[in-house]
């Protein structure tokens, strides 16, 4: 099983490091076009900081991450799961996990990104901030950018492997993975006799159900697998049948219910 999450908005700079290397990430068909846009991002915020706030959609108060865009090649860097620290991340939990749970999920587990298109949790890289909803001078929109050079980068590794898809809307646009072998998750919030998909509970919850399926060293083959080990480590999953108009063109759903974070 491969796990494809959302990164974080919120990073933690690593305080020192070794400076960036694109040949030491993940996925190297992707360096020519992770050059393009890094090159593309640093010099839009090294030349026109105030033009760079408005295309990444960030107010004055956060003039700091226009800054540290614009000095990436000089940054430290640390393993992925180290800088990407939002709700999804702290809920995984790999700075706690056992040594065979961390390898585990590294190994299985790639990150999307408007800089770097996807990147294993291992990957060192530094901290920034670009999300994949941005339309960037030169590249353009990075979901329309990243998705002939992820489709090619993909085709080797993702194999015959299921796709158990945690990412945000941002992000499936993309890639959005063999249709036959990817899962989607969906967090319902259930409140009596409503269910609505969560927001709040949403990335946390994803957070967990990842770090408890690569605890118990389950490797889910199919959507009905995926159903059986999520139930069996104390999450309510339903798997939601195809309507006639998506049946075969989009990815498997699984509802996981919750009522309380």
């Amino acid at each position: 099983m491969l796990a494809l999450l959302p990164p974080s908005e919120g990073k933690t700079a690593p305080p020192s490091g070794p400076g960036l290397e694109l040949a030491a990430l993940s996925l190297p068909a992707l360096n020519d076009p992770r050059g393009v846009v890094l090159h593309a991002l640093t010099q839009l915020c090294r030349t026109d900081p105030e033009g760079a706030r408005g295309v990444l959609g960030l107010s004055p108060r956060q003039a700091a991450e226009v800054a540290r865009n614009a000095d990436l090649w000089a940054a430290p860097t640390a393993p992925a799961w180290q800088v990407y620290t939002g709700v999804l991340f702290a809920a995984l939990g790999l700075a706690d996990c056992d040594a065979e749970t961390r390898t585990r999920l590294t190994q299985s587990t790639l990150v999307w990104s408007g800089l770097w298109g996807a990147v294993g949790l291992a990957d060192p890289i530094p901290a920034y901030r670009l999300s994949g909803a941005v339309a960037l001078p030169g590249p353009g929109r990075l979901a329309s950018f990243w998705r002939g050079p992820l489709h090619e980068a993909l085709a080797e590794t993702v194999g015959d492997q299921l796709i158990l898809d945690l990412r945000s809307t941002t992000y499936t646009a993309s890639w959005a993975g063999p249709p036959d072998r990817t899962v989607r998750i969906r967090v319902i919030h259930k409140q009596g006799d409503r269910h609505t998909v969560a927001s709040h509970f949403n990335k946390a919850t994803k957070g967990r159900l990842l770090r408890a399926l690569a605890t118990a060293s389950v490797d889910p083959a199919t959507r009905d697998d995926v159903v059986d080990a999520l139930n069996a480590v104390g999450f309510r999953a339903e798997p939601v049948a195809p309507s006639e108009t998506s049946a075969g063109r989009g990815p498997q759903l699984v509802d996981v219910v919750v009522d309380e974070l």
